[in-house]
């Protein structure tokens, strides 16, 4: 007997979880390879990821900060700034690179079969880790101005998983 793939109606919706667990190995070689391709083979590499966070915050600062002169309720407003920028960042990062992914695939998505979801999932891994080497940045300016994580960073790990779920 041979080793066949019969691709029947309705079948892969039924094992489509399974087939995900299944072509695991392949989601960590995508993940790997936009990893590296982000980190690895660009000019300023792991400094991007830590200087827009950080530039946006500065530029915010001084609009929202200094000229608009929003109220901060007694928080430094860089602190401010640079907490709720994270996670946003890390939303809009993710659903622009998942979308992307599918269309600079597009010639894997169309000759082999896998779970489709793997592309964009792998996608999502690198805004990840963007979130998590930013989150350094955070915790530095966190240490500066003398401020701890509250009881609402509980929250934190819900919205992360709502977002890669989106």
């Amino acid at each position: 007997m041979s080793n066949q793939l019969i691709i029947e109606a309705g079948r892969t919706e039924r094992n489509y979880w399974s087939d995900l667990w299944r072509y695991r190995e392949l989601f960590i070689i995508l993940a790997w390879r936009d990893i590296l391709v982000r980190y690895k083979q660009t000019v300023i590499g792991l400094a991007w990821a830590l200087l827009r966070p950080f530039l946006t915050m500065l530029v915010f600062t001084f609009v929202f900060g200094k000229l608009a002169k929003l109220p901060s309720d007694g928080v430094p407003y860089p602190l401010m700034i640079f907490a709720a920028l994270l996670p946003w960042q890390f939303f809009s990062n993710a659903f622009t690179e998942a979308g992307n992914s599918l269309i600079n695939n597009a010639n894997m998505l169309s000759k082999v079969y896998f779970p489709r979801l793997i592309v964009p999932m792998s996608a999502v891994i690198v805004s990840f880790v963007d979130f998590l080497i930013s989150g350094i940045i955070l915790v530095g300016i966190m240490v500066w101005y003398g401020y701890g994580p509250d009881w609402r960073i509980i929250t934190l790990p819900l919205f992360i998983i709502i977002a890669f779920a989106f």
